[in-house]
């Protein structure tokens, strides 16, 4: 192991710990009040039967727990959680526990508040999971794992940046905001992961390409058939037009499914070509028709499944509660089935725009050469 690769796990070992503790100590950032659970006391309270004739256990837990911030903090606090075995709505606590709590007036003569609980504080562990998921990169990728987690933060970045611009401007389009979004995303993650050479902008090229004449086609097929059969309920909590916020979710979406594509088909050919700069460009055309047509199918399950995977609790709840399978399909996985539908168009528009942009740059290349 090299100087500078031990210096750099040194410094995200810090950082890792740093992040932490920082996170499991940050109450006093928390404008709302923040109780850690100290003691726990389970009863049974009662048995329940739903409509379906499902048996569940009802319980009552008494918690006591300690003010982490606010007026309060250091203070002794006691609240009751009612939850059920199956867990559907609500959950058990346990010692140690971060609760987001909301505090009852005090009485005169009462030594300990009372309060009823809020939500729970996860920060924790999505912090937990993000260090993994970054470990992962660095151990599995090296430095393009660590090109990759670059272009990940400044992407996340660039993304709450446009929608605070959106939010503070609501007259402005938010397709539009997600449009020029989505051309930074692509030049940044691309350029960040590859450096700037004929295979990035290739792939640059490719993902624009494929991800605008899928969403052009995405607005004409809802255009002539006015949105029958998309349903918005989902949405029905949003201020903002729902088709216009729909459509921006369909190009953000897309957009990454689209770029893994081009990206794909770009670094194969490129790499075919510095291992044999004689190759022709036929060989080429047919070996990137066969990846194509082996990435095609798997890409478009990957984004069927991520789209459709986030219903499944839903879709089980409406099947619990009698509803009718169509009626139950309809509500939950319109608006899903399209955006896997115009992933999938965007996919398998990508491969053969990939295909020749890149079959392009590498006969520009050649040609210079």
């Amino acid at each position: 192991m090299t100087y500078k690769q031990i210096l750099l796990f040194t410094v995200i070992g810090l950082c890792f710990a740093i992040s932490m503790i920082f996170i499991n100590n940050n109450y006093s950032f928390y404008e709302q009040p923040i109780a850690k659970v100290i003691q726990t006391e389970v009863a049974e309270a009662s048995a329940i039967t739903d409509m379906n004739n499902n048996k569940d256990q009802l319980f009552i837990q008494h918690i006591i727990a300690e003010i982490k911030n606010g007026e309060y903090e250091g203070q002794l606090i006691k609240l009751t959680n009612k939850y059920s075995s199956s867990g559907a709505y609500d959950q058990q606590y346990r010692v140690g526990n971060g609760l987001f709590v909301s505090i009852n007036p005090k009485s005169e003569g009462d030594s300990t508040l009372t309060g009823s609980i809020t939500n729970v504080k996860r920060d924790q562990f999505v912090v937990l999971v993000a260090w993994i998921f970054i470990f992962m990169l660095l151990i599995t990728g090296k430095k393009q794992g660590l090109l990759s987690i670059i272009s990940l933060a400044v992407n996340a970045t660039l993304l709450s940046f446009a929608l605070d611009v959106y939010i503070k401007n609501p007259s402005i389009s938010l397709v539009l905001i997600c449009a020029v979004s989505g051309i930074v995303f692509t030049i940044i993650s691309l350029t960040i992961v590859s450096g700037f050479n004929e295979k990035t902008y290739a792939a640059i090229i490719a993902t624009l390409l494929g991800t605008l004449i899928s969403l052009c086609i995405a607005y004409i097929v809802i255009g002539a058939t006015s949105g029958n059969g998309l349903r918005y309920e989902e949405m029905q909590f949003l201020t903002r037009p729902y088709q216009m916020v729909f459509m921006a979710g369909l190009l953000i979406g897309s957009l990454g499914a689209v770029m893994d594509v081009a990206i794909t088909m770009s670094s194969s050919l490129f790499a075919l070509y510095e291992q044999n700069n004689d190759i022709s460009v036929k060989a080429l055309k047919a070996s990137g028709i066969d990846i194509g047509k082996d990435i095609m199918g798997t890409i478009t399950s990957i984004l069927f499944f991520a789209y459709l995977s986030g219903s499944i609790p839903v879709i089980i709840l409406y099947l619990k509660n009698a509803s009718l399978l169509g009626f139950t399909l309809s509500m939950n996985l319109s608006l899903e089935l399209a955006r896997a539908l115009v992933g999938g168009i965007g996919i398998v528009l990508t491969i053969p725009i990939g295909l020749y942009t890149t079959l392009y740059f590498v006969s520009r290349k050649r040609a210079n050469s």
